[in-house]
């Protein structure tokens, strides 16, 4: 292994940039923050592009986005702490609370806006397949959005490697080392990638199920892979098969992805939500 000095002299060394980006009196404004905001605005703006093939109005655009932000927060947080932090939640419930330390879990923030869907769909008297197929192609912009964040804020930097494009996370990584920048391939991937493949996939009527089946296929995939170069948390490791515990939470979504796509070319006729919500 290379010396720290020639290490910091062969690789790109970031700097932690500050996470607050400007402060007035309590009130915080901070990038990760600001990152989260910009992929809903941006969800927002392109939802609407398509709000007229749908039959809905402009307010149930937003009590469905308002209340997938509300999924993302709640089941983010309670997804992280019982997935990766369960043992510190039983020494301390009141951890739960505190969303100021920190702590964000995708896979509850998923849990969270497929309840915010089921709602939304029993309200609309709509399928919740259906009401998936439309959010599934606006999700990508979050996520790829938040792994800005991530990068940003120096944190679930990738594993130690010696690859030209390697970033030592100075700040933040105490050992110094050249690293995966993981949360840049998730930004491609997760980011760029996905949202690219749903909404082209989605630009044309499909059986209902079939694009929400192809995002939780397409990301459980890409999120599988990407583990194999993240630096697993560290309370947690990786268990015996030498999987981290994110690509745990990810197969079920491959198979259940997969299944939902089979059943909806094999059993569904109807088109996609853009002629199953309309009167």
């Amino acid at each position: 292994m290379l010396q720290a000095p020639l290490q910091e002299a062969q690789y790109w060394v970031f700097s932690n940039i500050d996470p607050v980006i400007f402060s007035i009196g309590p009130l915080a404004v901070r990038w990760y923050g600001l990152m989260y905001l910009v992929g809903f605005i941006a969800a927002y703006l392109l939802a609407k592009k398509r709000l007229a093939r749908t039959g809905w109005s402009e307010d149930d655009l937003s009590d469905l986005l308002f209340w997938g932000f509300l999924g993302v927060i709640i089941g983010g947080r309670l997804g992280y702490v019982l997935f990766y932090q369960f043992e510190y939640f039983v020494s301390d419930p009141i951890y739960l609370i505190k969303i100021w330390t920190g702590g964000m879990s995708f896979h509850g923030g998923l849990l969270g806006v497929i309840a915010a869907i089921i709602l939304f769909a029993r309200k609309k008297k709509v399928s919740f397949l259906a009401v998936g197929d439309f959010v599934a192609p606006l999700v990508p912009i979050g996520l790829g959005a938040g792994r800005i964040g991530n990068f940003i804020n120096g944190e679930l930097w990738g594993r130690a490697t010696d690859v030209p494009w390697a970033v030592i996370f100075a700040s933040t990584d105490p050992d110094r080392l050249p690293r995966h920048p993981s949360q840049l391939y998730q930004f491609a991937l997760e980011g760029v990638v996905l949202f690219t493949l749903l909404w082209l996939f989605s630009r044309k009527p499909k059986p209902v199920g079939a694009v929400a089946g192809m995002f939780l296929l397409g990301y459980g995939i890409v999120r599988f892979v990407v583990e194999f170069f993240r630096q697993p948390d560290a309370h947690l490791g990786l268990n015996s098969l030498s999987l981290s515990q994110g690509q745990l939470l990810s197969m079920p979504m491959v198979i259940i992805g997969a299944v939902i796509i089979y059943r909806a070319y094999s059993y569904s006729t109807t088109n996609s939500i853009i002629n199953s919500t309309k009167k």
